[in-house]
């Protein structure tokens, strides 16, 4: 029984086996219990408490808060949903095209876009969000063009613009939150489409099918897994945003992000603050739940 339970392939080792993908969990699972679930815990019993920061606060349960947070806050709640949905919708408009051509038709020039798209994130989110301050402004080249050829009048009709300016505007936040998350969808849409095998393309056109059908019956499908991860990772950080309303909006353009950092930081409304940010949370959650079912969740493997 000893040399059976030594032996190669024996119950021992296969004990030891076991252990081991629980031993390389580990790291991560400590890593999301510090750093996500316990300031989570702690900010839901911050969200049901009652007092001041002069007083202290209190645990009472005051579980109305939420009704409170949400009865006063929704405009801005669905200001964020709104902005970071159209934000979504023209990255990816603009990333696809982009994506499309560093993977299949780039070639040795690949490497070089791929450097391209990353080199943003090597400078600070602010300073780039403050560079569209100046991109934007009402005396530099993009506005007066905009005027010229009366873009800005097109803007205003759309109520995305409330003069004959671009800063200070709901456009302007709209253009900072595509701007800054873009990367974010070029990225996985690369790495989808790198995937895609020309042959097939060229199988479709063998079988008659036009551009736009090939396009439409093998490209899309392929890259839907690209699509859903890219639209993913640009939607849920701009919901939460709250630079891009400061630095380029208005008191019409405040977001959510920009609500609960000021009740934290300056109203000092802690438990507001904390309810704010679960309902944010809980709409995220349920908007993202929404989409995966009704794009796939095998689109994410």
């Amino acid at each position: 029984m000893a040399e059976a339970a030594l032996a190669p392939g024996g119950p021992a080792r296969r004990r030891r086996r076991s252990w081991v993908p629980y031993a390389l969990l580990a790291p991560g699972l400590l890593w999301l219990a510090v750093f996500f679930v316990a300031p989570m815990v702690t900010l839901g019993s911050q969200s049901l408490q009652e007092g001041n920061v002069y007083d202290g606060y209190t645990l009472t349960g005051n579980v109305g808060i939420y009704a409170d947070a949400v009865g006063k806050y929704w405009p801005h709640l669905l200001r964020s949903v709104g902005y970071a949905a159209t934000a979504t919708v023209f990255a990816l408009l603009l990333a696809y095209p982009l994506a499309y051509f560093m993977a299949q038709k780039a070639g040795r020039w690949k490497n070089v876009l791929l450097v391209l798209v990353v080199a943003p994130f090597f400078t600070s989110f602010l300073i780039r969000t403050l560079a569209w301050r100046t991109i934007l402004s009402d005396t530099g080249p993009v506005t007066e063009v905009a005027q010229a050829l009366h873009l800005t009048d097109l803007l205003q009709l759309l109520h995305l613009t409330n003069n004959d300016t671009l800063l200070s505007s709901k456009f302007a936040v709209i253009a900072g939150l595509t701007y800054n998350f873009l990367p974010f969808m070029i990225l996985p849409l690369y790495a989808a489409l790198d995937r895609l095998d020309p042959r097939l393309v060229e199988a479709a056109g063998d079988l008659y099918a036009s551009p736009w059908q090939a396009f439409r019956h093998v490209t899309w499908p392929l890259s839907l897994p690209g699509v859903v991860a890219g639209t993913l990772l640009t939607f849920i950080p701009a919901a939460g945003d709250f630079i891009n309303s400061r630095l380029l909006g208005n008191t019409q353009t405040v977001m959510i992000g920009q609500v609960i950092d000021s009740q934290f930081l300056r109203v000092l409304d802690y438990p507001l603050a904390a309810a704010l940010s679960f309902v944010l949370l809980l709409m995220i959650l349920g908007l993202v739940t929404a989409y995966v079912r009704r794009a796939g969740t095998e689109e994410l493997v």
